[in-house]
């Protein structure tokens, strides 16, 4: 069973440093590498995924988390696959990570779904969308701050 976390973001997260949501979502990456566990990390489009690229390779050494943009890297991908929605992932991950405001309809493909709540009210009601229809797909649902 399909297991979903969404993180609650506040209003101090949010005004302290807007890529926040990013950073947190790099840092759930690199806890499920560590797992041993495969990431599919989905941008909301191609640029935030190209700047999520270009984070995740300004880490230091000891930090390093290979990752590739969906379509580079090894065949299957790397640890680490980081895409964009209108694109197909290249599959056997276990975690889920969207920052994407859509609905990931393959999310119940995954073990775990990591998505967020910002303090947008615009974004928040996205996230209530997702929320409805990850429970509607009976995915499991549990709620926390970042």
């Amino acid at each position: 069973m399909t297991h979903a976390t969404f993180y609650i973001l506040d209003d101090n997260q949010a005004g302290a440093n807007s890529d926040f949501q990013c950073h947190f979502a790099c840092h759930c990456a690199a806890m499920s590498y560590r797992q041993g566990l495969r990431v599919f990390l989905l941008a909301a489009n191609k640029q935030q995924a190209e700047q999520i690229d270009e984070y995740l390779w300004q880490q230091d050494p000891d930090n390093f988390v290979p990752h590739n943009l969906i379509g580079e890297g090894p065949r299957g991908g790397s640890p680490v696959e980081i895409g964009w929605p209108g694109l197909r992932y290249s599959g056997h991950r276990a975690v889920l990570i969207n920052l994407a405001e859509i609905v990931a309809n393959f999310a119940v493909s995954f073990a775990q779904v990591v998505d967020f709540v910002p303090c947008d009210e615009m974004l928040k009601q996205q996230a209530r969308e997702r929320y409805k229809a990850y429970r509607l797909a009976g995915i499991q649902i549990t709620t926390t701050a970042a």
